[in-house]
């Protein structure tokens, strides 16, 4: 698992829990169904089963793979639209290219980020590189949907590319956890990615046996999504594992760790810890739209289907399929 990767014992370090701070408590674990997307490429339905409100302001998040192709399998999706929210691509194993409507594209690898604002709409396109299908190789990635508010679901559309060395690097108090904040705030370090709506967005590697005890905003719901690995949630030690969510109640930090014994294709437990302020608006999504009532979803597939999201450019970026 190549994301960004450091000497943990170099980095500043995760100040430990003060008396007077509250152990978030575990609320639900759920194990995510596999399935496929786009034109073919198996994910994890990470959010399925949890409630919306549990979730806001994250509407849906795929977990991409983790998967060796073999050359001429790789797959991923076609020109397609979206509007009223953000897509956040963080490929931590692989290379996915894409391209948009609007002029912007570009190849997301190891350990970066693209943000994308839909805001107002725009087509784009995300698929494995020709030279990945050809070639096979390791994939793995996740793609999150962040709502946006009211006052922003008509943003102009726009990208921030965030390598994987951008991200901001911390360590546990005890250097067993390297923690990588893509998003957000954490202990007073910030992640480069700008938000419109305030989320706290971390990959986190613990090493066998390690504790990572994270401080949160307690304004802020909180999940933790097992990329891989075993180990548990919570002050009451809830195990959990790959492909598995846990919604945490309220409170100052998080606990996650690691199971002393890992499979030894998994050497560590890698975890998402995600959270946001609550939107608290209505939300009406429908495929691709994520707006505020049935009118405006009606007015985005009009809207799309007038040309007004932008057009496919000349000699556009489209999924490579092996000779």
């Amino acid at each position: 698992m190549p994301a960004i990767t450091a000497d943990t014992f170099t980095l500043p370090r995760i100040a430990d829990p003060t008396v007077t701070e509250r152990d978030r408590p575990v609320r639900s674990i759920t194990t995510g169904p596999r399935g496929y997307e786009g034109e073919g490429f198996p994910v994890v339905r990470a959010f399925a089963g949890v409630r919306a409100a549990d979730l806001d302001p994250f509407i849906h998040m795929d977990q991409m793979g983790e998967i060796e192709y073999q050359p001429g399998q790789p797959r991923g999706t076609d020109w397609h639209p979206h509007r009223g929210f953000e897509t956040v691509t963080y490929m931590i194993d692989g290379r996915f290219a894409h391209q948009d409507s609007h002029g912007g594209g570009g190849l997301i690898t190891d350990g970066a980020t693209q943000w994308m604002t839909a805001g107002a709409g725009i087509l784009h396109i995300e698929t494995p590189p020709a030279e990945l299908v050809e070639s096979g190789g390791t994939f793995h990635g996740i793609q999150l949907w962040v709502n946006l508010p009211r006052k922003d679901k008509f943003a102009t559309p726009k990208y921030q590319a965030i390598e994987g060395g951008d991200a901001a690097l911390l360590a546990s108090g005890d250097g067993g956890t390297l923690v990588r904040v893509i998003a957000g705030d954490v202990d007073g370090h910030r992640g480069p990615s700008g938000t419109h709506t305030p989320i706290t967005f971390v990959h986190s590697t613990i090493q066998p046996g390690a504790t990572l005890s994270l401080p949160w905003n307690p304004d802020f719901n909180a999940l933790v999504y097992v990329l891989s690995g075993r180990g548990t949630v919570g002050p009451e030690g809830n195990p959990i594992e790959q492909g598995q969510l846990s919604v945490f109640g309220k409170g100052d930090r998080i606990t996650v760790a690691a199971a002393g014994r890992q499979d030894s294709n998994r050497p560590a437990l890698e975890v998402l810890v995600l959270g946001g302020q609550p939107i608290r608006e209505p939300v009406f999504h429908y495929g691709p739209f994520v707006m505020n009532s049935k009118i405006e979803l009606i007015e985005a597939m009009e809207d799309y289907q007038a040309g007004r999201f932008g057009t496919i450019p000349p000699n556009a970026l489209m999924p490579h399929t092996s000779r």
